[in-house]
């Protein structure tokens, strides 16, 4: 079994080196070749990691001394850059999405099997703690039955110049495709697999060429409802994101796109108050009630609440964002690892977090434009 994992990078830009600075946390792992159509930006990170540069793709898929390529390009580039490195024998991880179409990631995952190769789109918000944490609220009911869930995504639009390839389709996919897939597949990992039944979306006006920088979409899951907003017209200073999940006795609130902070406010008995504790480590409860020594009944859909406090927990600290980030860098590139070196390992996302993603958003992205 090789205890060594040579990466090759592709696209040698601010994240790469974030990521890339992550993966070398994993004892074996080793930046290997850098590759990137700017040749100072790949002198640059192979400068930091001590890695060989190739001027182009082509020479870099020759290297047998990468065992997996890592992609951080534009979207439009995905496809045909997996592609090529999956014909030429090399595990892949790309950045999301997947493709700019289902059909394209579809493509993708089979020619990944046939080959026994791993195949997988770095959506790694299943990595974080408080993933688990809401999931195991929701799958115990601690709080009742799912009712509603949100997603606002306020983002800054501060760096996308008029000209940028964000604003262009053809390059990005458009915002459900560019920047959706994130959470739509963490809203399937709790709720699971949903269908796009609205969407919407809002050209920014007065100016020559088409922007379309707000989105909006609704998509059923088994468990209930969850609505979908992302606008990228923010100045940097006001970009702030937020999710919510609202249930019979109560609600969930997460902040922050890589969720670090935790709010959850509702009726709740003394048993599942300890277990929180427990759970989550640092924690503060703000009471509602006067805590009692019996048990305390209301009523909500025509049922009988039974409860011993009406509190306000509230967990995590934005400050830990970044650390947390890199925590799921690390994380991820672990478990792509333990299934290259072990085949009967489970892994938390595999290629089909990467083709959902796409469906869903190709989904929204198709049912938007028809508006």
């Amino acid at each position: 079994m090789k205890n060594e994992l040579s990466i090759g990078i592709v696209g040698a830009g601010g994240f790469a080196a974030f990521a890339a600075t992550a993966f070398i946390h994993v004892p074996g792992i080793k930046i290997a070749a850098i590759t990137d159509v700017q040749p100072e930006a790949s002198q640059k990170l192979a400068h930091t990691f001590q890695a060989k540069v190739y001027p182009e793709y082509e020479s870099f898929l020759k290297e047998p001394n990468i065992d997996l390529v890592y992609i951080a390009t534009p979207p439009f580039l995905h496809f045909e850059q997996s592609r090529l490195a999956l014909l030429a024998g090399k595990h892949v991880i790309c950045e999301k999405p997947a493709a700019l179409e289902t059909k394209e990631a579809e493509e993708l995952v089979t020619l990944a099997q046939s080959r026994q190769l791993l195949y997988t789109v770095n959506l790694m918000q299943r990595y974080n703690p408080l993933f688990y944490t809401v999931k195991k609220l929701i799958d115990e009911k601690i709080l009742g039955d799912f009712l509603h869930g949100f997603f606002e995504n306020y983002a800054s639009d501060e760096k996308l110049t008029p000209d940028h390839w964000f604003w262009e389709e053809n390059k990005s996919g458009g915002i459900f495709i560019e920047h959706g897939v994130h959470f739509f597949d963490l809203f399937a990992g709790w709720l699971g697999h949903g269908q796009v039944v609205h969407a919407a979306q809002w050209q920014r006006p007065d100016i020559t060429t088409k922007i379309i920088d707000r989105v909006q979409a609704t998509v059923v899951y088994p468990k209930g409802p969850v609505n979908f907003y992302h606008g990228f017209d923010q100045p940097k200073l006001l970009d702030r994101q937020e999710m919510r999940l609202q249930f019979e006795r109560g609600d969930i609130t997460l902040y922050e796109w890589v969720p670090v902070r935790m709010r959850l406010h509702g009726l709740v008995l003394h048993a599942q108050i300890e277990e929180l504790k427990l759970s989550l480590g640092n924690w503060s409860i703000v009471e509602h009630t006067t805590p009692s020594t019996a048990n305390n009944k209301v009523t909500g859909r025509f049922k009988d609440v039974v409860f011993d406090r009406l509190i306000s927990l509230e967990h995590g600290s934005d400050a830990e964002k970044e650390k947390r980030y890199q925590q799921l860098l690390i994380s991820m590139i672990q478990d792509q690892w333990s299934w290259i070196k072990n085949r009967d390992h489970i892994r938390v996302i595999d290629h089909t977090n990467a083709v959902e993603s796409v469906r869903i958003a190709e989904q929204a992205k198709k049912m938007s434009a028809m508006k």
